[in-house]
């Protein structure tokens, strides 16, 4: 078995595996745990309203923080939109999403995905080097911050290397790729990388508990 034939077989079944029952793992605790109930009477009604006001409305930064964290915020949406560009719209990527599915849809030009990857790679390495030159940010930093940007950057860099024949071999820099993304795959449901899962409950539970008590998240 050959590096690449390791890489996209068991490696990739293996860490798919892990990711299901990680993030059904995950799920299934945070259901799982007592909640208190409110000991007042609400305040407002309506408040699945709240709730969803608080999902929509924790999207854009208030006025107050745009000094502080504006290069935080605009990276932070940067490299996301990158990450969804370059994984749903890259035709190698459609062509393995429809083998799965059974359809597919249309894929954008190359040199999009060329630089929309090199992008998110690009702000992914800034946020990493920033936080330890930022004061704040190296003192609020765990191995955890670290480990997250640095497993989400590599499938970016290694991707842009196979796609542009950089170094090595094609077929070991495919297979990097995709150890990459195993690495990614079996990485998320331990870490803050969770947080793809729980950002827009949690916003919206939230947005439920201030609403009741005539506060708008």
């Amino acid at each position: 078995m050959t590096l690449l034939e390791f890489a996209r077989g068991p490696a990739l079944q293996w860490a798919a595996a892990i990711f299901v029952a990680g993030m059904l793992w995950r799920v299934v605790g945070l259901l799982m745990l007592r909640r208190s109930h409110p000991m007042s009477a609400d305040r407002r009604e309506n408040l699945a309203f709240g709730g969803a006001r608080a999902v929509f409305h924790r999207f854009t930064l208030p006025k107050v923080f745009q000094k502080k964290v504006m290069f935080q915020y605009v990276a932070g949406w940067a490299w996301h939109l990158g990450f969804f560009i370059v994984l749903f719209f890259f035709k190698l990527h459609i062509n393995f999403f429809s083998g799965i599915l059974g359809f597919s849809w249309p894929a954008l030009p190359n040199g999009v995905i060329v630089f929309f990857g090199s992008l998110s790679a690009a702000v992914l390495l800034m946020l990493f080097v920033r936080r330890f030159t930022h004061p704040v940010l190296r003192y609020l930093s765990t191995f955890n911050d670290y480990s997250s940007v640095l497993i989400t950057a590599l499938p970016f860099m290694t991707g842009l290397a196979a796609y542009m024949h950089l170094g090595l071999r094609y077929e070991t820099l495919l297979a990097l790729h995709f150890l990459s993304i195993a690495l990614l795959l079996v990485w998320m449901p331990f870490s803050k990388l969770f947080h793809v899962v729980t950002i827009l409950p949690s916003r919206y539970i939230l947005g439920v508990k201030f609403w009741r008590r005539g506060v708008q998240a």
